[in-house]
């Protein structure tokens, strides 16, 4: 790969409801929140969501939430405030056992059928409808755009944000796929793409799944097909350091084998200093598209929309 003049950022502003409703014509888009025990944040979000996205501008066909086996009412919240909530555990029953993020993601494509698939994490605490729009805006614009990653401001006052982006991802791209390097947040849980070409890729089930999906598309793609856009300030809940080097060593392990350096792994396991081990979650979910038996296939299967169990 080459450096990062191939990725593009593009201005939405310009891009107003009724201008990204004309250029979606008879293209469907899904906006799905994946949620794991997410109670206090998930209502607020689907509210907004169903109110100004569907309801107003009619720009989302499909407000899900699939959720990861909350346990504190995060269905129960989605589904009252408007959203179609899938379980997990509905999508194992057919395709098998599986754990982590890029594992609800995968299930989201399985649990829907729209064009366009749009993902915002259920942990927002800043979401506004134009984020959605913003990340409408590439790829109903541009046919040659495949996926589009968010970048935003992380207010070091509150917190910040990104550690695991500026002292893992960064570095890690910057040395083996520097074209990838200079997208503001290659990790960020806020982006939309294309189906049929989410559908063709491989999902890494643990905190890999985003820098998995990157380095595929822009190996199957190219560079020139994806692009980031600015959605402002993002306020989400800050995870703690202990948490984050699971992550990091997730997505560390999964780029290294990504870029063929696979072979260097002695180990899938996380040893902390107090001598407890934790095993990474390097397992993958095959591409939709093999699943369903055929390419493109935008039929999502019989599943049961539940309410919190």
């Amino acid at each position: 790969m080459t450096r990062l003049d191939a990725v593009r950022t593009f201005d939405a502003t310009g891009w107003d409801a009724e201008r990204l409703a004309e250029a979606k014509g008879s293209r469907r888009v899904t906006l799905c929140f994946p949620c794991r025990d997410e109670v206090a944040t998930i209502g607020g979000l689907v509210t907004i969501a169903r109110r100004h996205l569907v309801e107003t501008s009619g720009l989302v066909d499909d407000l899900l939430v699939v959720d990861d086996r909350s346990v504190d009412g995060t269905a129960s919240a989605a589904s009252g405030a408007g959203a179609r909530v899938v379980h997990v555990d509905e999508i194992h029953s057919t395709h098998g056992v599986g754990s982590g993020k890029g594992n609800v993601l995968w299930g989201s494509l399985l649990a829907s059928s729209g064009d366009v698939m749009v993902w915002c994490d259920g942990d927002l605490t800043s979401f506004s409808q134009l984020w959605v729009e913003r990340l409408l805006a590439p790829l109903l614009a541009d046919d040659s755009v495949a996926l589009v990653k968010a970048t935003y401001v992380r207010p070091t006052h509150l917190g910040g944000g990104g550690r695991t982006t500026e002292l893992v991802a960064r570095p890690l791209l910057s040395l083996f796929a520097p074209g990838l390097a200079g997208l503001g947040q290659p990790l960020s849980g806020e982006f939309a793409g294309r189906r049929d070409v989410l559908e063709s890729i491989p999902f890494v089930q643990g905190w890999g799944v985003e820098i998995a999906m990157l380095l595929d598309i822009a190996s199957s793609c190219g560079l020139n097909s994806l692009a980031q856009v600015d959605l402002g300030v993002r306020h989400h809940r800050h995870r703690t350091l202990e948490s984050l080097s699971i992550q990091a060593a997730e997505v560390m392990a999964t780029l290294l084998s990504r870029v063929g350096r696979g072979c260097a792994l002695d180990t899938t396991t996380l040893f902390h200093a107090d001598g407890s081990v934790i095993p990474l979650n390097l397992n993958e979910r095959p591409p939709v598209s093999s699943v369903r038996g055929s390419t493109g296939a935008t039929t999502a299967p019989s599943l049961r929309h539940s309410e919190d169990r």
